[in-house]
């Protein structure tokens, strides 16, 4: 398994009208208890808003990067930190890295 195997970018998971152009957070929740239960964290990396972590049972990190920006080096490096921990302790683990379109940050 490659380290790419166990990631998954997306777009910002939404609820409202914004759900009918984004991925419904309801949706992605399903996804990820049904293909990983268990074994997914989910990193928002949007600075302009947040959500509910309970969707995802709490495991849920989020970073302030601004939209069109390049993070700050502090943030990588907590980012990359917690990421390598979670990576770490089950080979099953996998995470869901998002911002708002799911390509920008």
């Amino acid at each position: 398994v490659s380290s790419t195997d166990r990631i998954i970018a997306m777009s910002f998971p939404s609820s409202g009208k914004q759900s009918f152009y984004r991925n419904p957070i309801e949706e992605v929740a399903r996804f990820l208890d049904t293909k990983h239960a268990d074994h997914y964290k989910v990193y928002n990396l949007c600075s302009e808003k947040g959500y509910d972590p309970k969707y995802f049972h709490y495991r849920v990190e989020r970073i302030f990067i601004d939209d069109h920006n390049v993070p700050a080096l502090q943030d990588m490096l907590k980012f990359t930190a917690s990421v390598r921990e979670w990576m770490s302790q089950d080979e099953r683990n996998i995470i869901a890295i998002h911002c708002k379109g799911g390509k920008g940050r």
